[in-house]
């Protein structure tokens, strides 16, 4: 199982950044994705978690309306567009997958290794 994200960068506040998770070495089509943030000197928390299906997603109160997962099983991939990016929302961004969707509180199975997103004031 490999997850691998990419799309981490500088910003300025107010600012928008695409981060994109590639799966491989198994079918993650039945699986939920998600993605969990760790900023510095914190936990890990919930970001976002999207059904395998598409068709539900979940998002931290922190992220709403300002974050949006998708994903495209026939690449094997998985989004979060990032709008309205705030000085705290900067951390190290993991892509993760399991057989449930992802909330508050759960730890999934699979990790990817992180992306640092750094949002400037």
């Amino acid at each position: 199982v490999q997850l691998q994200a990419s799309g981490g960068g500088l910003v300025q506040a107010g600012g928008s950044l695409r981060l994109s998770c590639a799966a491989s070495g198994r079918t993650f089509t039945y699986y939920a994705m998600g993605w969990f943030r760790q900023a510095p000197g914190k936990e890990r928390e919930f970001v976002a978690t999207i059904s395998w299906s598409g068709g539900t997603t979940d998002y931290a109160d922190s992220v709403k309306g300002r974050f949006t997962i998708s994903r495209d099983n026939a690449k094997n991939m998985v989004y979060l567009q990032m709008n309205s990016l705030k000085p705290e929302d900067t951390a190290v961004y993991f892509c993760v997958t399991d057989k449930g969707m992802m909330r508050v509180g759960t730890t999934p199975t699979y990790w990817g290794q992180g992306t640092l997103v750094t949002v400037s004031s």
